[in-house]
């Protein structure tokens, strides 16, 4: 990876972590470029994920979040909020961890399951045992954002100051290389 001066900053974690809320604070104070990648994905279909899941399956899905993925990559100083399953792609995990500054920000279900127990939009969470879910995704791919990310950071707290302090000073720490 060649080093820039200012690298994307990239947030991956589960569903819950505080991606979009967390990247569009520290998007303010970088004076990056924000974006999402399932907004991204959204405005470049005109359909929601639901949506896309339904009519296209995962796979449809899948495929779709790498190209943007690709494309959003490309860019040096943006921060990027991903989707929580864009680790399930090896090729993600490789354009991720390659071309910016990758934070895992972890958090445990309990958390996870508080912060989306009302959301309509997350198809995978669509089921009898929500938790259930949340447990199986959390121990398939907690070893997948280890490997694709260069520091880790625990949202438990909530503490929206305290996180965006933690993920400037590992910022900081990947520029300095």
């Amino acid at each position: 990876m060649t080093k820039t001066t200012n690298p994307s900053l990239i947030l991956v974690g589960p569903m819950g972590a505080g991606k979009s809320t967390l990247g569009r604070h520290l998007s303010q104070i970088l004076d990056y470029p924000f974006f999402d990648s399932d907004r991204v994905i959204e405005e470049k279909t005109g359909a929601d994920i639901p949506w896309i899941f339904d009519m296209e399956g995962e796979a449809g899905f899948r495929r779709r979040e790498h190209e943007a993925i690709d494309e959003l990559t490309r860019q040096d100083g943006i921060v990027l909020a991903t989707g929580g399953g864009v680790v399930v792609t090896p090729e993600n995990r490789d354009l991720l961890h390659e071309r910016g500054c990758v934070v895992y920000l972890w958090t445990p279900v309990d958390v996870q399951l508080a912060r989306t127990r009302n959301d309509k939009n997350r198809p995978l969470l669509q089921t009898a045992d929500p938790r259930a879910r949340l447990e199986t995704l959390f121990a398939e791919r907690d070893p997948l954002y280890r490997q694709v990310s260069h520091h880790v950071v625990s949202t438990a707290s909530g503490n929206l100051k305290k996180v965006a302090d933690d993920v400037l000073a590992c910022l900081e720490s990947h520029r300095q290389g």
